[in-house]
């Protein structure tokens, strides 16, 4: 009897083990390239560490890069701009290494030589464009406006009233309302820059700014959060995405951007943009 006793115990640690392992690999597999990626003909790159490509993005600003509950999609990370990373590393043959960082952080670490590459819903602009070189734009991205639901706020144009505006640090939302009246903005004192668009939004709740100008997607997901917060209607500007390297880094940015391009003329970043984009419409209209 005790010998059958341990045989079972032993049979079921083995079978809980290979279940284990199991699902380990099921928690790990990740997409296989589709052949027009692994067609595709390119040199070889140098990047700053040999065999990695890596990332500087700001993992607070969903549905583009944020952290994930579990394993996520890559490496405790997910969004749009992790799973393009992830496939440019791929098609390069290097390890995606991502650096989590203050917004404001990334746009001087990857001038400065400590990162390969920046994607982090980044918005194209020429005074950026002097620093650095940018990709192919692979989104385009929506600046709203996020307020209390009994606001006073009906349009962008009310924000001229004395109104506080919180925004995220170095992003084009703060260049914008920051810049002075004459050239379309509301004057830097009255915007206040947060670390990132979770804190804006937390000060919107707090009552210490009056509004907070953002990207569209991220701000769809901060109202879905946040009972008592709308979005306006009115737009305040629309804008492109694009990644970008250090400015003169040619040698990474042609074969990136002939990745980047191949993915979307055949359909990959669409439906990368749908799995975080437009799955969460169809959730909110069921």
């Amino acid at each position: 009897m005790k010998k059958l006793i341990a045989l079972t115990l032993a049979l079921v640690m083995v079978l809980s083990l290979a279940a284990m392992a199991f699902a380990d690999e099921e928690e790990t597999a990740m997409p296989e390239l589709p052949d027009y990626l692994t067609d595709l003909d390119l040199p070889e790159v140098t990047t700053i560490e040999e065999g990695k490509l890596i990332l500087d993005t700001n993992c607070a600003f969903p549905p583009y890069e944020m952290t994930a509950d579990g394993e996520g999609f890559y490496d405790g990370y997910e969004g749009i701009d992790i799973e393009i990373a992830w496939y440019l590393a791929q098609t390069l043959g290097l390890e995606l290494v991502i650096e989590d960082i203050d917004f404001d952080s990334s746009l001087i670490s990857v001038q400065e030589g400590k990162s390969d590459i920046l994607l982090a819903g980044l918005t194209y602009t020429e005074e950026r464009d002097e620093v650095m070189d940018f990709s192919t734009s692979y989104a385009q991205g929506v600046q709203v406006v996020i307020v209390p639901e009994d606001s006073d706020i009906a349009s962008p144009d009310d924000l001229a009233n004395d109104k506080m505006i919180g925004t995220q640090r170095g992003t084009t939302g703060y260049i914008y309302c920051s810049d002075t009246p004459e050239n379309g903005g509301y004057g830097e004192d009255h915007v206040l820059a947060y670390d990132n668009g979770a804190l804006a939004v937390q000060a919107l709740l707090n009552g210490q700014v009056d509004a907070v100008v953002i990207d569209n997607a991220p701000a769809q997901e901060f109202v879905d959060a946040n009972p008592g917060l709308k979005i306006l209607e009115t737009e305040y500007i629309t804008e492109d995405y694009c990644l970008a390297v250090d400015a003169g880094n040619t040698q990474l940015l042609e074969p990136v951007d002939t990745i980047l391009q191949a993915m979307i003329d055949n359909g990959l970043v669409d439906e990368i943009v749908a799995k975080y984009i437009n799955a969460g419409d169809e959730a909110a209209a069921e």
